[in-house]
C-alpha cells in the first residue's frame, strides 16, 4: 500500500533533480563526463525519478476530494485548457527558448502570436494544465502531481531566463524587452500586440484540445472537456 507522502517524496526528487541537473550541477558534470555524458545522466534520473512519482502516484490511496468540481468550474477549466493547448503547439515553432544543441537560439524580429502572449508559452501550458487539474480533481495524490509540474514549469521559466541571459547576453535581453514572463503583461504594457497566431497553433491546439479530453473517458473513466456535455 502506499501514501500520499511517498508521492510528495518522489515529486521533490523529480523537480529537484531536475533543477539541480539543469543549473548548479550542469557546468561541474559536463565538464567531469562531457556534454553526451551529461545528457545521459540527466535522461537517466528524469526517468528514475518520473517512474517513482507514476507508481507513488498510483499506489497511493484516494482521498476525500477538498470541494466539489460543478459545472461552472469545468466550464472555466475547459476554456483554459483550450488557451494552454494552443500555448504548447505554438511553442513548437520558433520558440528562443527551446534548446539549440549549442546554435545560437533564433529570435523573431516581433512578438506575435503566443510570444506576445508570454515568453515562455510551453511552461505556461504545463502550468495552466496543472492548475486546471487541481481544480477539478482536488485529491490529495493530485495535487501534489500537479503542483509538481507548475513548480517545475514557472519556476523553471525565471531559471531559464536567467541562464539564457548568460548564455546569449545580447540578444536574450532584447527578446526579454519584447515579451514577457508573465501572460498578457507585454501586451497590457504596450510591448507587443495580440494577433499573428499561426494555423500550427490555432488548428493544432484545437485538435490536441479535443483529443486530450475525448481520452480522458477511456483512460480514466470520466468525462473531461465538451465532451461532459455531448
Amino acid at each position: 500500500m502506499g501514501s500520499t507522502s511517498a508521492v510528495a517524496a518522489a515529486a521533490i526528487a523529480f523537480v529537484g533533480s531536475h533543477f539541480l541537473l539543469s543549473h548548479p550541477l550542469r557546468r561541474p558534470v559536463v565538464g567531469a563526463i562531457g556534454e553526451a555524458g551529461f545528457q545521459g545522466v540527466y535522461s537517466l534520473v528524469a526517468f528514475l525519478t518520473l517512474g517513482w512519482l507514476v507508481v507513488a502516484y498510483r499506489k497511493a490511496p484516494l482521498t476525500a476530494p477538498l470541494w466539489a468540481a460543478g459545472d461552472v468550474l469545468w466550464a472555466v477549466v475547459t476554456v483554459v485548457m483550450l488557451i494552454a493547448s494552443i500555448l504548447l503547439l505554438g511553442s513548437l515553432i520558433r520558440n528562443p527558448a527551446l534548446p539549440t544543441g549549442g546554435r545560437r537560439s533564433s529570435f523573431p524580429e516581433v512578438a506575435l502570436g503566443v510570444y506576445a502572449v508570454t515568453r515562455h508559452p510551453m511552461m505556461w501550458s504545463l502550468a495552466l494544465w496543472g492548475l486546471c487539474h487541481i481544480a477539478v480533481y482536488p485529491v490529495a495524490k493530485n495535487i501534489i502531481l500537479a503542483a509538481a509540474i507548475v513548480i517545475l514549469a514557472l519556476v523553471g521559466a525565471a531559471l531559464q531566463d536567467h541562464k539564457k541571459e548568460q548564455l546569449e547576453p545580447a540578444r536574450w535581453p532584447e527578446w526579454e524587452s519584447k515579451t514577457s514572463y508573465l501572460p498578457f503583461a507585454a501586451i497590457a504594457a504596450g510591448r507587443a500586440r495580440l494577433g499573428g497566431f499561426g494555423l500550427h497553433a490555432l488548428l493544432g491546439g484545437l485538435v490536441v484540445w479535443l483529443v486530450a479530453t475525448w481520452a480522458h473517458q477511456p483512460l480514466t473513466g470520466w468525462a473531461a472537456g465538451i465532451w461532459r456535455w455531448l
